[in-house]
């Protein structure tokens, strides 16, 4: 019985995130959904402010937060080990329901390229930035990523064994691939509101510090990645070839 709730808290955690992340879609990119970044304006600028800079506050405490090696140890006391990764999951997709219901739009417009070219290929981009931040997912390994496999496994009465430290695919060409798709997601809009510039702004500076606190666990944890390191630029692709590392991180 204790395995069954326990594939089935997974399974639940899973589809909470796979609700959150087809709204979030709709949310940044201003489609299909009842209130978006940039839906009409509720209160003033400051206030808006305050309350906007607050949700992004919580959201990127509890994400990096819990993600942490002591955050773990400790938590895993209190709850299955088989569990840790699908309550990860869940906790960060409440955090953006908070997210979406508390923003406050700010309006002002920052840039706006109407229906053209520009506008069109902003709108590509942004839908490259999806597909980049899914595929990722899927290149190091989706359902232990987001919990499945650990309470597929606990289910069956198998061991769990994190995966592999290997190199896949776009993981050759930048260290985190996943980050980059983000950014593109951020920034890519054919409208650039107030609102929408202090979610992005605020959100890149959360990723280039996120990427320090999770590649300083990675070196404790793998010996290889400092070598990994030094041969795979973070973000940006290098321009002229280099010699390619032997292992890359999850």
């Amino acid at each position: 019985m204790q395995r069954f709730f326990a594939l089935a808290y997974g399974l639940i955690s899973y589809a909470v995130f796979f609700a959150v992340f087809l709204y979030s879609i709709g949310f940044i990119g201003n489609l299909w959904v009842p209130k978006s970044i940039d839906s009409a304006p509720t209160m003033g600028l400051v206030p808006a402010l305050l309350i906007n800079m607050a949700l992004l506050g919580v959201f990127a405490v509890q994400h990096s937060l819990m993600a942490r090696p002591f955050f773990k140890r400790a938590w895993t006391k209190i709850i299955p080990q088989a569990l840790e990764r699908s309550t990860y999951v869940l906790a960060s997709s409440i955090a953006m329901i908070v997210l979406f219901v508390g923003w406050q739009p700010m309006g002002g417009v920052i840039w706006e390229f109407g229906s053209g070219f520009a506008s069109t290929l902003m709108l590509v981009i942004y839908a490259a930035g999806w597909g980049l931040l899914l595929y990722s997912t899927f290149a190091i390994d989706h359902f232990d990523l987001f919990g499945l496999r650990q309470v597929w496994l606990h289910f069956r009465g198998r061991p769990y064994e994190p995966p592999k430290f290997v190199q896949p695919a776009l993981y050759r060409v930048v260290r985190h691939p996943l980050y980059v798709g983000w950014l593109l997601i951020f920034w890519a809009t054919p409208t650039m509101t107030v609102a929408h510039l202090v979610f992005a702004v605020l959100t890149t500076v959360y990723i280039l510090l996120a990427i320090q606190w999770e590649e300083a666990d990675l070196i404790r944890e793998h010996a290889e990645y400092a070598n990994y390191q030094r041969e795979v630029p973070m973000l940006i692709p290098r321009v002229s070839p280099r010699q390619k590392p032997t292992s890359a991180a999850q």
